[in-house]
């Protein structure tokens, strides 16, 4: 047998004391050179992604990564943009086959648009693994949603729960893996709601009240999701939006809304209230006008108070995720090569001025002509501020060769490369995008103008601000 070798792996999180090593090795052919990225799900509220290990791909395609796992997860291996995920069990070895892909075909890189789904399987896959079972059973319950989906949600067929059951049972059978089992039994959850076999009060007490938070399995809190998706202002009934304005302003904000919430029995457990505020304050926030930064204060407190781990982490995500891009917070870092790729620049080590990023491609005609206007604008203000161009098209070349014919363009440009994360942390959803920012790294504004439509006086704005 050809002997492979794997490349370095870069480890991102650390042990803990339950933690069995899991290995996952494999090939991506045409992926030579490019990094592939395992994460997963950090809540199943922001869909925060967690970066667990990073590995180089070698010129054979071949990779090998080594993560410690602590109890079964949803993984997500990336490429690029392109992902694929799969079930991982503690102190298990996968072996992975990444079909063949024409990386290098995509010209500009945004994960927003141009993601795809990798093609994987899983080498040797006994019959008693989590991602062989839960895939029959997936297959088995989406053909028969497809078939009988008018029958169940239409005419309220209840008879069919027991068809499906009966189609399932062979592949779960009586198994005692708990994952798999409340996955079957959530995801079941779901076609019992389109039979309306029980009212909404009694799923709610069947399916939370009566059992513990699920902070893990994503069907349990995919059904979570659907079952308190505007619940505590709407559904509930037990407080209106103005008595939401005044528990919001009392003295211990948390305290009092989690105390007026208790009159609600189907979210009576503590820990299951606490979660079904956080969501419910996250919804609320987008129209909550002046009492949005009251719903920030108490997620923070949430952060340091709440009942478990994890609703102390979602309380945190759900604040990022609020308040990410927006004035007057850190403006996201990262550590990029420049146009020669010999060197890098640190967005944190350009504090003191202000900068002023930019996202584009050379393919983007719009990207060009606005960048045509910065070489003024950046000559008047070049002992103050500094001008950031990146460019997000997968080929360094490409942009150098634009460059050569651009003279005149004689500000800082710098390249994604295989840091697609940075668009990302941006929300890089168009081109072109420029953002400011400010002396002390915080965004001033996101989106700012474009140098055709008042980025200039922005800049001013600022600088005039800041003297």
């Amino acid at each position: 047998m050809k002997q492979i070798v794997y490349t370095t792996l870069f480890l991102i999180i650390g042990w803990t004391a339950s933690s069995q090593n899991v290995i996952i090795k494999g090939t991506a052919q045409g992926a030579g050179g490019r990094f592939i990225t395992l994460t997963t799900i950090s809540d199943f509220i922001t869909n925060t992604e967690k970066i667990l290990a990073k590995a180089t791909i070698d010129s054979a395609g071949s990779f090998t990564m080594s993560v410690p796992v602590d109890k079964t997860i949803a993984g997500q291996l990336s490429i690029d943009f392109h992902s694929a995920g799969f079930f991982i069990e503690p102190g298990k070895t996968y072996e992975i086959n990444i079909r063949p892909y024409k990386y290098d075909d995509v010209r500009e890189l945004n994960p927003f648009i141009n993601s795809t789904n990798l093609e994987m399987e899983i080498l040797n896959l006994p019959t008693n693994d989590i991602n062989f079972i839960l895939g029959e059973f997936d297959g088995i319950y989406n053909s028969f949603l497809v078939e009988n989906f008018n029958a169940l949600y239409r005419d309220h067929n209840k008879a069919l729960i027991d068809t499906l059951k009966a189609k399932i049972s062979p592949v779960t059978g009586e198994t005692a893996d708990p994952y798999v089992k409340n996955y079957v039994e959530y995801k079941l959850a779901n076609v019992i709601q389109l039979t309306r076999s029980m009212n909404q009060a009694m799923t709610g007490y069947t399916y939370f009240t009566s059992r513990p938070v699920l902070f893990d399995n994503m069907q349990y809190m995919d059904f979570f999701n659907t079952y308190f998706s505007k619940y505590i202002f709407v559904t509930s009934g037990i407080l209106k939006k103005k008595d939401y304005h005044a528990l919001l302003s009392a003295q211990d904000p948390y305290s009092a809304l989690m105390k007026a919430l208790a009159a609600d029995s189907i979210i009576h457990p503590v820990k299951l209230r606490e979660l079904v505020l956080l969501k419910g304050l996250m919804e609320m926030y987008g129209t909550a006008g002046e009492d949005q930064k009251r719903i920030i204060a108490v997620l923070n407190t949430i952060e340091l108070k709440g009942q478990e781990p994890q609703t102390r982490l979602i309380a945190s995500n759900i604040a990022k995720t609020l308040t990410s891009l927006q004035p007057g917070t850190p403006a996201p870092l990262f550590s990029l090569r420049n146009r020669n790729n010999n060197g890098s620049v640190k967005l944190d080590s350009l504090k003191g001025k202000v900068v002023v990023l930019n996202f584009w491609t050379s393919y983007c005609t719009g990207c060009t002509n606005e960048m045509d206007l910065i070489k003024p604008i950046a000559s008047k203000f070049r002992d103050k501020v500094v001008f950031i161009s990146i460019s997000s098209e997968y080929s360094l070349l490409r942009m150098q060769y634009y460059l050569d014919l651009k003279k005149d363009w004689d500000w800082t440009f710098l390249h994604i490369g295989d840091q697609v994360d940075v668009l990302k942390a941006y929300d890089v959803r168009s081109l072109p995008l420029f953002v400011i920012i400010d002396k002390d790294g915080n965004i001033y504004k996101y989106a700012a103008e474009l140098p055709g439509s008042g980025l200039e006086n922005s800049i001013e704005q600022l600088l005039q601000s800041s003297k």
